[in-house]
C-alpha cells in the first residue's frame, strides 16, 4: 500500500469537512506563521505568535502575505480558516495533505494547491510536500506541510529590497511569483534526474549488474512520482489563465502563460526522461540476455568439443574382455593422439564458422 493511500484511511467513514491531519504527527514542532505586509512604498515582515494579530491586517488596504510552516495544528488553521471566512471544505483540505493539485473558485478567493519537491542526492528520492494557497483581493495565505524551508527565498528578498514588479502589483502576481518559483524548482530536480541517468548510463554500458537494475526502478518511479505532480499543474494554469475569476487582472496574464509554457516544457522533460529509463531498461535485459548467451554458447562449445572425447573414453572404458586395443601397447597413445586431433580440428572448425 502507498503512503498516501495510508494517510487516506484516517478520514474514511468522517463525514465531511472534518478536519483530519493526514501527514506524519509533529506535535512537538511549533507552526511558524510569517506575515508580510507591503505596497509600492511600505513593508512590514512579523513572526507572529497568535492568529489573532493576522486578523488585524484583514481590513488594511495594502497587500498580506500569511505564510504557515506546519499545518498538524488543526485548531490554529480552524482558527485562521474562520478569521478569514475560508469554506470549511477548504480547511479540510489544507490538513489532509494528499490533494491532488487543483484550483478552485470560491467567489471572494481561489484556492490553490501544489506540490513543492526537493531531491535528496542521498538517496536518490524526490521528496514531496503540499502548498496550498488561498487568494484574496487583498491577501494571501499560504500553507506549508513542513517547516524546513521552501523555494520563495528569492521573493520574499524582492518584497524586502523592492526590486522587480511584485511590490507595484496585486496578490495576484504574488501568486504568480510563487508559481514560478515552485515550476522553476521542478527543472533543478529534473537536472539531477538527468544527471543521474547519465551517471547511470554510462555504469549500465561498462557493467550491467542487479544493482544497475534497482537504480533504474527507483528513477523511473520518481520520474512517475514528479509526473503525477506537474501533469496536474497544467489544469491549474489553464483555469487561471481563462480569467473566470476577477482576481486575475489582465495584466498578470501573460506571467501566467509564461508559467504554463514551462509547465508543458517540464511534462516534456518528464516524457524525455521516461523514454530513455524505457530504452536503458530494454538495454539491461538486452545485455544481461547477450551475456547469457554467451555463457550459453562457451558452455555448448565446450560440451560440443568433449561430447567425441567422452565417446571414446566411454567406449575403451568398458570392461568387455576381448577388446584388441587395450592389450596394444601403443593404444593409450593413440587414443590421447585421436583425442588431442579431434578437439583441436572442432575448435578450427568452429573458428572458421566464426562461432566463437
Amino acid at each position: 500500500m502507498s503512503r498516501s493511500s495510508k494517510r487516506r484511511i484516517k478520514k474514511i467513514g468522517l463525514p465531511a469537512e472534518s478536519l483530519v491531519y493526514t501527514g506524519d504527527k509533529k506535535e512537538k514542532n511549533p507552526i511558524n506563521l510569517t506575515l508580510i505586509n507591503y505596497d509600492a512604498t511600505h513593508y512590514e515582515e512579523r513572526l507572529l505568535q497568535q492568529v489573532d494579530a493576522c486578523l488585524l491586517y484583514k481590513q488594511k488596504p495594502t497587500i498580506t502575505w500569511i505564510n504557515v510552516d506546519g499545518v498538524h495544528d488543526l485548531n490554529l488553521i480552524e482558527k485562521l480558516g474562520e478569521g478569514f471566512a475560508i469554506h470549511r471544505l477548504v480547511t479540510e483540505d489544507l490538513v489532509s495533505i494528499v490533494q491532488r493539485p487543483k484550483c478552485e473558485d470560491y467567489g471572494d478567493y481561489l484556492f490553490i494547491v501544489l506540490k513543492m519537491l526537493t531531491y535528496d542526492a542521498r538517496q536518490n528520492k524526490i521528496i514531496p510536500e503540499q502548498i496550498s494557497l488561498i487568494l484574496g483581493q487583498k491577501f494571501l495565505l499560504s500553507f506549508q506541510e513542513d517547516i524546513q524551508g521552501d523555494v520563495f527565498h528569492l521573493i520574499r528578498d524582492h518584497l524586502r529590497t523592492g526590486k522587480g514588479k511584485v511590490r507595484h502589483r496585486g496578490t495576484d502576481y504574488l501568486a504568480y511569483c510563487l508559481l514560478d518559483a515552485l515550476v522553476d524548482n521542478y527543472f533543478i530536480i529534473l537536472e539531477k534526474i538527468g544527471d543521474s541517468i547519465d551517471t547511470l548510463e554510462e555504469v549500465l554500458m561498462r557493467q550491467p549488474g542487479q544493482d544497475v537494475m534497482e537504480q533504474l526502478y527507483q528513477l523511473k518511479r520518481e520520474l512517475l512520482f514528479l509526473h503525477k505532480a506537474v501533469w496536474p499543474l497544467r489544469e491549474v494554469i489553464s483555469f487561471l489563465l481563462r480569467r473566470e475569476s476577477s482576481l486575475i487582472q489582465d495584466s498578470t496574464m501573460p506571467y501566467l502563460r509564461d508559467v504554463y509554457d514551462h509547465v508543458v516544457q517540464a511534462i516534456d522533460s518528464i516524457e524525455i526522461n521516461r523514454d530513455i529509463l524505457a530504452t536503458m531498461l530494454d538495454l539491461y535485459l538486452f545485455s544481461v540476455s547477450y551475456r547469457t548467451n554467451e555463457i550459453m554458447k562457451v558452455l555448448t562449445i565446450i560440451a560440443t568439443i568433449f561430447m567425441p572425447l567422452t565417446f571414446l573414453a566411454g567406449v575403451y572404458g568398458m570392461n568387455f574382455e576381448h577388446m584388441p586395443e587395450l592389450s596394444w601397447q601403443y593404444g593409450y597413445l593413440l587414443i590421447w593422439i585421436i583425442m588431442i586431433t579431434l578437439g583441436v580440428f572442432m575448435l578450427y572448425f568452429f573458428r572458421k564458422k566464426k562461432w566463437i
